[in-house]
């Protein structure tokens, strides 16, 4: 009897089982088609007419589901909001995702149109073109969808839409009330952000905030983010004679400002890469539970390296995940006179280094801007902000200009917060294994406003493949994630698995 009764146990969790893959392979294929439909409407940020298009379809699919929506209007291009019917009694949730995409070069995808979703299968000499019909019987998670923003980041948006679908077929109370707002300008900065969630911090407020973008761990594992890095940046250009000169008649006499660019840069690092500028790293100290919490990321250092090609990383932190925790300084371009096959004996008449700088949340970005810029006046230069005049390079040996850019700020939520808590708890429980729990990215999602001016806590659970391609020729979007993010939505909005 007791056997029986194993046997039947084992049958109907087989049964449930099966049930919910049947369910989710449905859903999944219901998502490919409707996300081949929105993908199909170009989102370049900068064009705003591509943004409003996609409001459009955004306005129909979100009403289809039950959403009110609405468009808010900003200094810039307008956002998206949407709400399901409210209860006072039940805690807010706002997800944030963003819905303008990068622009596109053609030419460099291996497809004819970027916005026209192609299907592939991995085989060994690359990839190859599969017909959608093949999906009519099985759907293949290893393959992947092709199409500008399939991952970043209309793939999401995707999966919640369809896990909403999901929600509503099995009559689920979700114990939330649920905000939508999804970003038009986010590939660029979302400069107007800041200003719209002060104008409309009323319809925003919310419990806490999670953002559905970015990759999941490289090792694939469902990942839990508790911050991101922010940035700013400077311009530096030292200046040589007023054009540039022949290097034969003036080398050796006209001081070549490549030569005092490099220099002023050298001052700035050591060779193993740790910032120099007096002041840089204050603030930050890292105890033995947050070096544990960092070191349980299972990062392999010698796959990071053999992907970089580098035999050796700096020396800012022990391990990779201890050097996101500092603020960075970074030469993101540099330029003087000409190089390659247009290169000619000139001496230069400027030199300029496009530096960047990522923020943790013990560094002010102003603060930091300003110790650089003391750090340079400390090397003899005469600091500008303009083009330097005559009278200037007469009574001047050592002139910079700086441009400085805006400020976007990091943000961190505490580990033990109630609410991160839950969301580790539900994703436990609906995948079996513990989450990567990630203390702070590397990379930057602008959502800071959200944390200052609402003061919530905010999560980023990424969604997606972690070689999605993202921002270049040939983003794509497994099939898998699909799957995963549809039930990772679905588990977070269920009573059952918040309790």
């Amino acid at each position: 009897m007791k056997k029986l009764l194993t046997l039947t146990f084992l049958l109907l969790l087989f049964t449930a089982h099966s049930q919910d893959s049947i369910l989710i392979k449905s859903k999944v294929a219901s998502a490919i088609g409707e996300l081949r439909e929105f993908v199909a409407i170009p989102n370049d940020a900068l064009n705003a007419d591509d943004i409003d298009s996609n409001l459009f379809w955004l306005r129909k699919k979100f009403t289809e589901r039950g959403f009110n929506s609405t468009i808010l209007e900003t200094e810039g291009l307008p956002l998206f909001f949407a709400a399901l019917p409210m209860d006072d009694n039940k805690p807010t949730i706002l997800f944030y995702m963003h819905l303008d995409g990068q622009s596109v070069d053609a030419a460099k995808w291996d497809q004819p149109d970027p916005y026209k979703v192609v299907l592939k299968s991995k085989s060994d000499d690359g990839w190859k073109t599969e017909s959608f019909s093949e999906l009519d019987d099985d759907i293949n998670y290893d393959w992947r969808l092709f199409g500008r923003s399939t991952s970043d980041d209309k793939g999401p948006i995707i999966m919640f839409l369809n896990s909403i679908d999901a929600l509503k077929k099995d009559a689920i109370d979700i114990p939330f009330n649920v905000k939508v707002i999804l970003d038009s300008e986010e590939e660029k900065s979302s400069a107007p952000l800041p200003q719209a969630v002060r104008t409309y911090k009323d319809l925003l407020k919310a419990d806490f905030l999670v953002i559905n973008d970015g990759p999941v761990h490289v090792s694939g594992k469902p990942t839990i983010v508790y911050g991101c890095r922010g940035i700013t940046t400077l311009s530096i250009t030292t200046h040589g004679p007023i054009k540039p000169q022949h290097s034969g008649h003036y080398g050796n006499y006209a001081p070549n400002p490549g030569f005092q660019l490099a220099q002023l840069l050298a001052t700035m690092k050591d060779a193993n890469g740790k910032v120099l500028i007096k002041g840089y790293y204050d603030g930050i100290s890292l105890d033995d539970a947050t070096l544990a919490i960092l070191k349980s990321v299972p990062d392999n250092a010698d796959v990071i390296n053999s992907n970089l090609a580098i035999s050796n990383p700096e020396k800012v932190g022990g391990f990779y995940q201890e050097a996101l925790q500092y603020p960075s300084l970074n030469i993101r371009g540099l330029g003087s006179g000409w190089i390659g096959d247009q290169a000619r004996t000139i001496l230069p008449a400027t030199a300029t280094a496009e530096l960047d700088l990522r923020l943790v949340p013990e560094t002010d970005g102003n603060r930091l801007k300003k110790l650089v810029r003391e750090h340079i006046k400390n090397q003899g230069y005469h600091i500008l902000d303009t083009e330097p005049t005559m009278d200037d390079r007469l009574k001047y040996d050592k002139i910079v200009t700086i441009k400085e850019g805006t400020v976007t700020d990091a943000f961190r939520t505490d580990l033990n917060n109630p609410f991160g808590n839950n969301i580790v708890k539900t994703m436990e429980n609906k995948f079996g294994e513990k989450p990567v729990q990630i203390r702070i990215m590397g990379g930057t999602v602008p959502i800071s406003p959200f944390i200052n001016e609402l003061k919530i806590p905010a999560f980023i659970i990424p969604m997606v493949n972690p070689d999605n391609n993202q921002h270049s020729p040939n983003e794509n979007l497994k099939i898998g994630q699909i799957a995963y993010g549809i039930k990772l939505f679905y588990a977070l909005l269920s009573p059952s698995e918040t309790e």
